[in-house]
């Protein structure tokens, strides 16, 4: 994203900052349950619609294809307007897409609230990103961005689960409510106590579509969009893997949940070690660490504590993969780093829609319960053969260091 000198710069002291990074991380937070919460819930959103829990995980594909339509169309038009009206609108309709999601009374609608509600994702992270870095005094906005980041695995740690419990004791749609109230309160408080920002006067759609000529850029979104695809083949029917699989009642099934999201908040401290390393080394091992962790879900699924151990562990590793991936394209995209950041959302949720719709293949076919671990195994193992293609095609100007 490009860092251009703020138009309007706070001090760190300045009693306002904290709320504004707040309003700002519970955005975030809020995009990370409804992205979530739908994988614990499928049974009973597929019993609410009257459908098969494989055709119910197509609404987890059809929220991916409004991140992936949304988000570079938003980062690239949206760019010379207000961020903090851009931030507002970008809740607004993220509250609406999650009010209709509740208010589905069929497959159909269902899936059309689903893509609404992903339009905003990544735009929002985009433009708050930025909102972040320019509101904190000169050398703090990497860490104003950091801040913004922690949206999702506090929603996997914390969020998802409650939502996932209030799903299940108030019924499937008393989630999406819950999601669409945090979008009504983050448009409210980001109104009231993040600082006005003008928008990119001379930002320009063709130098940003430039980046799209290097084919670096295109083999690396695919790297993203095949190997983390393996995750969400496998984590999208989580809650019927668990209850059938392992045998475990519907009321465990948020306790997995929160082991989910303490291994994106483990994975995302380590990473941050290993990346400052190596970029390349951390996205091929965690490539790697994943495919193998996967595999082993296939089986470990068969018991409660190793389907816990082995579910922390795919996560771990698929949390280093993706702000390694997010770093890596960010690098090659050069000076678009706005659609680079972008790129990056929008190639995830391919992977996210890829995953799921291949899992409920395999589950519809009769395969059994394991097919999904192991059809996401053979997703990430695609993804680091394009990772290795890149690396021998662009092997004159990059290395493993």
């Amino acid at each position: 994203m490009p860092l251009s000198p703020p138009p309007v710069v706070a001090s760190t002291r300045d009693p306002h900052l904290g709320a504004a990074l707040a309003a700002l991380v519970l955005g975030g937070v809020g995009i990370g349950i409804t992205e979530f919460v739908t994988m614990g819930l499928l049974p009973e959103i597929a019993a609410g619609i009257d459908t098969t829990i494989p055709q119910a995980g197509h609404t987890i594909s059809a929220y991916a294809l409004g991140v992936v339509v949304g988000a570079p169309t938003i980062a690239i038009l949206g760019n010379r307007l207000p961020r903090r009206g851009l931030l507002v609108a970008l809740m607004l309709l993220f509250a609406a897409g999650n009010a209709l999601s509740a208010l589905a009374s069929g497959y159909e609608l269902l899936m059309l609230a689903r893509f609404v509600s992903g339009v905003p994702h990544g735009a929002f992270f985009g433009v708050a990103s930025i909102v972040a870095f320019d509101i904190v005094a000169p050398g703090r906005g990497g860490w104003a961005v950091s801040r913004i980041m922690l949206g999702i695995p506090i929603a996997n740690v914390a969020g998802v689960p409650l939502a996932t419990w209030l799903g299940q004791q108030a019924g499937w749609r008393s989630a999406y409510w819950l999601v669409a109230g945090i979008g009504l309160l983050t448009a409210a408080l980001v109104a009231t106590v993040v600082p006005h920002q003008p928008g990119d006067k001379e930002a320009r759609a063709r130098s940003e579509l430039a980046a799209l000529r290097d084919s670096q850029v295109w083999l690396t979104m695919l790297v993203g969009s095949v190997g983390f695809g393996g995750v969400f083949a496998m984590y999208s029917y989580i809650s019927p893997i668990l209850r059938n699989q392992t045998g475990l009642p519907a009321d465990a099934v948020p306790i997995y949940l929160f082991i989910y999201g303490v291994g994106g908040l483990l994975g995302t401290i380590v990473a941050g070690r290993l990346v400052d390393r190596s970029v390349l080394r951390t996205l091929v091992g965690s490539s790697i660490a994943t495919g193998a962790s996967l595999a082993a879900f296939a089986w470990a699924a068969n018991w409660a504590v190793p389907a816990g151990i082995v579910l922390l562990l795919i996560c771990i590793s698929v949390s280093a993969f993706v702000l390694a991936l997010q770093l890596r394209l960010m690098e090659v995209a050069g000076r678009a780093r706005t659609l680079g950041a972008a790129g990056n959302h929008a190639a995830l949720n391919i992977a996210n829609a890829l995953g799921a719709w291949l899992g409920g293949l395999v589950l519809a076919a009769g395969w059994g319960w394991q097919a999904p671990s192991l059809v996401g195994a053979g997703l990430s193992a695609a993804g680091l053969l394009i990772l290795f293609l890149s690396l021998r095609v662009h092997r004159g100007r990059t290395t493993l260091d």
